[in-house]
């Protein structure tokens, strides 16, 4: 199968593929999740959202594309501070960020309205993690294209992460408008194109692969729809899924041909067996007294409370057990062998084969131990059915029906639940490791400057020609310079920042070198000098508050130091601001990156 995409789509050929089925009503509502989505309660059977816009009536049934309304949202959210995983990300996420900054860089007007678009994505910043990114990516499934950029929907009919950030977009709009990010959309989306290209054959072969081994057959086109959206301007670490009423969306993030499969296999499954269950949700009720079983299980609340999203997380976990990847290669055995070799040979092949099932069974315990009671029951029906020539959606009903209920409750209150649940991979799993200049920073913050100054060396040390190694560089000399300034050498801080300013393209360390800079020249009393510091700094601002705020008051006020006056003939050397040691809020009058921020850009 080839794919030939279009100018503005790239799309995976559904009669090439001829795997679809037909399949029931299923759950409504539009939820966000990660690797595993969201499901409703047995009663929400039809969908109450309307479809988002990119969805096209007339369109295949699964779908790999572009939406060049998600990449609207996604480069303001990269605009304001959205990092994210950017270091992972693929070269294009880098290239979009910079010719923003390089429009903004021409127009006032445009960093206005950033500005207003930032402080909007600031005062909606809830949780801290991509959960905030999530509901973003869910509204702008239903903007329409440029120049329009209107909501596609009635507020009632769409999900409520859309619908509590719904205020952003004329923000955005005009954002877009100022800095011409169509223009910008136009020149990257044959990059797009080609992202689609590379990732194509890989998501073929999941479902595919995931079809053949349900056994399901092909059939008619139903009505129901599982696009998968490109977009490398969002975390490549996050997989953002959704389903709206019939159709089910996964939005990814690709690096080299590359994206989070598992994720987008755990949500093709949703949409082959949401259906298959709910359509069978009287039966599955059941199974209520096992929701008595799992009250301390560290499970979320919807699978503590109905039957259905349990049960079908719970056959999901099974069948993904049965397919994973254990790491255990299968023995081959050999060609051309000796009769008598063979037992051997085949003894051999028995272990590497008990060995991959051994990890499996300890995947399903592991599930069991988190609260999905049913996995083992399916994990062993699913071996049946491999055995088995009809498909899962002819064994199903046998399944639900066949189920002995009071054995599984039995199986459950054996079961000792784990305290914690695992972590959602819309979160973080774990802290991130600081390491290099990110690690400077910490240390700078910590106020160990003897040690943020001697990494921050060795990065100029090794600097060389490289796009991203003079990118370090220049913010190695933005920390080396607020450690001139806790050490009590403010010349060489002057020299720091300059060469800041002169070698990085981030405006975050432009701003605030000139905000320094406009602090150290009031405190040596040539207002005048310092003045054009602090307008620079609006010039090239980040569209942060703090920046925002810490320039404003330069241009407003001269900075001044408790003890220190212009008034007075101070020729004291040593009164060049200085950062607070120890990482904390800033006491009065100190020259700092700004209230609440970090003690750098990051």
């Amino acid at each position: 199968m080839t794919l030939s995409p279009t100018r503005f789509a790239a799309r995976l050929s559904v009669a090439a593929l001829s795997f679809l089925t037909v399949l029931g009503t299923v759950p409504a509502g539009a939820q966000s999740s990660s690797s595993s989505s969201s499901n409703p309660s047995s009663g929400q059977l039809y969908a109450q959202e309307k479809a988002p816009s990119l969805i096209d009536p007339a369109g295949p049934t699964v779908s790999l594309i572009s939406s060049e309304p998600v990449f609207t949202m996604a480069a303001g959210l990269n605009t304001c501070g959205y990092d994210e995983g950017l270091d992972q990300s693929a070269p294009v996420r880098k290239r979009v960020r910079d010719e923003i900054d390089q429009a903004l860089a021409r127009s006032e007007d445009a960093r206005a309205k950033r500005d207003a678009l930032c402080l909007y994505v600031a005062q909606h910043r809830l949780t801290g993690t991509e959960t905030d990114v999530s509901q973003y990516v869910s509204l702008s499934l239903y903007l329409s294209p440029p120049p329009e950029m209107e909501i596609t929907a009635d507020l009632t009919e769409m999900p409520p992460d859309a619908t509590q950030v719904s205020e952003v977009v004329p923000l955005l709009k005009a954002f877009a408008e100022a800095i011409d990010l169509h223009g910008i959309w136009l020149t990257v989306h044959h990059t797009y194109d080609e992202a689609a290209d590379q990732v194509h054959d890989s998501l073929s072969a999941m479902i595919v692969a995931t079809d053949l081994y349900l056994k399901m057959p092909a059939s008619t086109y139903d009505g129901r729809r599982f696009i998968v959206v490109i977009e490398p301007m969002l975390s490549p670490g996050v997989v953002n899924a959704r389903i709206y009423g019939t159709d089910y969306i996964v939005v990814v993030s690709p690096v080299d041909g590359k994206i989070r499969m598992t994720d987008v296999r755990h949500a093709y499954l949703h949409y082959v067996i949401d259906p298959l269950l709910l359509a069978r949700a009287n039966a599955v009720d059941r199974t209520q007294p096992i929701l008595k079983e799992i009250r301390d299980a560290p499970l979320a609340f919807r699978y503590r409370s109905d039957t259905v999203p349990l049960t079908i997380e719970c056959l999901i976990k099974a069948i993904e057990a049965r397919t994973m990847d254990t790491g255990v290669p299968i023995y081959k055995i050999p060609g051309n062998i000796d009769r008598s070799e063979l037992p051997r040979y085949e003894h051999e092949r028995q272990v590497s084969i008990e060995k991959a099932e051994a990890v499996r069974v300890a995947t399903v315990q592991h599930d069991m131990s988190q609260g999905y009671v049913l996995t083992q029951y399916f994990f062993e029906q699913m071996i049946q059915l491999e055995k088995d020539p009809a498909s899962l959606k002819d064994n199903i009903g046998e399944m639900v029906y066949s189920m002995d209920v009071d054995q599984q409750v039995h199986r459950a209150r054996n079961i000792t639940f784990d305290k914690e649940a695992d972590e959602d991979v819309l979160q973080r799993s774990q802290p991130r490791k600081l390491t290099g200049l990110d690690l400077a920073e910490a240390k700078l913050a910590s106020g160990d400057a003897a040690t943020a100054g001697t990494m921050a060396q060795k990065v100029i040390a090794t600097e060389t020609d490289s796009v991203q190694s003079v990118a370090d560089g220049a913010r190695a000399h933005f920390i080396l310079a607020r450690v001139d300034l806790m050490t009590g050498h403010p010349d060489q801080a002057v020299d720091d920042f300059q060469k800041t300013i002169a070698t990085t393209k981030e405006q975050r360390l432009l701003a605030w070198s000139h905000i320094y800079l406009g602090r150290m020249l009031d405190l040596e009393c040539r207002r005048d000098e310092a003045l054009v510091e602090y307008k620079q700094a609006l010039v090239v601002r980040d569209g942060q508050q703090d920046t925002r705020l810490a320039a404003e008051r330069g241009v407003k006020a001269a900075y001044a130091l408790k003890g220190h006056s212009c008034d007075e003939d101070s020729g004291d050397d040593d009164s060049a601001p200085h950062p607070p040691a120890g990482g904390g809020q800033a006491k009065a009058g100190q020259a700092t990156p700004g209230q609440g921020s970090t003690q750098g850009p990051q």
